[in-house]
């Protein structure tokens, strides 16, 4: 091994980088391939850096592509139809459907004529990237030629669309019934809707008045198993010549409610340091140590609220969650006034994804780290 590759860290906080380093998700996983296999759209749906990006990578990862294309498109940064038929276009054309050469390369540029897609190596990936400019009341036009590429296809195509909800924000154009009307009459493509707001994913999948009403299986993902995930730890600081007992991850987990994302910045960090037996003093030192670096983040996140919605974003930190926020004792412990302002910055914080409302109806802190920040102010 050379000095370049000598040092990894199992524990990514960036990718997806393989399965020896993806924790659990077996059931998950198996339900994704079950679905899609047996021709069922799904609609995944999880809070945020919970992990269903990294269960579709890993999902994708296991199938053979010898069998199945797998595209992955991110919709997070969209917000009209030419920016979704951008990046949904470039991101089926860079999945190669067929392996890339220049006889691809003139197949689909006779496929699709006037987009003129244009084909570059990622420098860091070495995979083929492609970029394609959509021309102005061209988008549904180039819309139905990428649907019709990949109905025709050779193996089947499995499609994600990550943070599915951002369509239904869309002014131009009714994207959800766009969709629907070209997704309806596919029969070699199969898709996973994913989203992390999970009352607007709800609504458009189990609403009678939306058009993808029961069009899709619905599935909900929630943390990873604390003792699985404290097998996983273990056996990669073990190999790094480090040591955590069980009670030790288990107060890290619940530090963070277990989201995925936070537990591996943790877990990350306490790898790097190569402390031989990590305690939960340790564990303490290290959050302390990120709350540090981001200060001046969280710090414009306070700016960019009002007052009376940082006051409640705090008090509901400090308590860690809160089931009831009109109750007269959390008003008065925090002395935040008559319930109907607090329930409007609470709503305000909701629709900003700072607060975040749980299944048993309790309201906490979306950022995990953010929270920990707050509770010391």
């Amino acid at each position: 091994m050379n000095a370049s590759t000598a040092y990894f860290n199992p524990f990514s906080i960036t990718s997806y980088i393989g399965p020896e380093y993806f924790c659990d998700r077996i059931s998950e996983t198996q339900e994704l391939a079950d679905a899609l296999r047996n021709r069922r759209n799904v609609t995944l749906i999880s809070p945020r850096r919970v992990g269903k990006t990294g269960l579709i990578q890993h999902l994708f990862h296991s199938l053979d592509s010898n069998q199945v294309h797998c595209i992955y498109v991110d919709l997070f940064s969209t917000s009209n139809l030419q920016e979704f038929t951008k990046v949904f276009a470039e991101a089926v054309l860079s999945a190669r459907i067929t392996p890339y050469s220049e006889r691809v390369w003139q197949e689909i540029t006779q496929f699709f004529g006037s987009l003129r897609p244009v084909f570059t190596p990622d420098p860091v990936s070495g995979m083929t990237q492609c970029t394609i400019d959509i021309q102005p009341k061209r988008e549904e036009w180039t819309l139905q030629q990428i649907f019709a590429y990949m109905e025709k296809s050779p193996l089947p195509c499995y499609v994600a669309l990550d943070e599915f909800q951002v369509i239904a924000e869309y002014q131009d154009v009714k994207m959800e019934a766009l969709l629907r009307s070209y997704i309806q009459q596919l029969t070699n493509v199969q898709f996973i809707f994913a989203g992390s707001k999970k009352h607007m994913m709800t609504e458009m999948f189990a609403s009678a008045k939306r058009p993808f009403y029961r069009s899709a299986q619905m599935m909900n993902i929630d943390v990873i198993d604390r003792q699985q995930y404290y097998q996983f730890a273990s056996n990669h600081l073990s190999a790094n010549g480090q040591q955590m007992d069980a009670d030790t991850f288990y107060e890290l987990y619940q530090l963070v409610d277990g989201y995925t994302w936070y537990v591996q910045v943790l877990l990350n960090r306490l790898y790097q340091s190569r402390v031989p037996e990590i305690d939960f003093n340790t564990v303490q030192q290290t959050l302390r140590q990120i709350l540090q670096e981001e200060t001046a983040s969280y710090q414009m996140y306070c700016r960019l609220i009002t007052d009376r919605q940082l006051r409640v974003m705090r008090a509901i930190a400090k308590e860690g969650a809160v089931k009831e926020p009109g109750s007269n004792a959390f008003l008065q412990k925090y002395q935040l006034g008559a319930y109907s302002t607090v329930r409007g910055a609470i709503l305000a914080l909701d629709e900003k994804e700072l607060l975040y409302q749980k299944e048993d109806g309790s309201y906490v802190v979306y950022d995990k780290f953010f929270g920990h920040w707050l509770k010391q102010q």
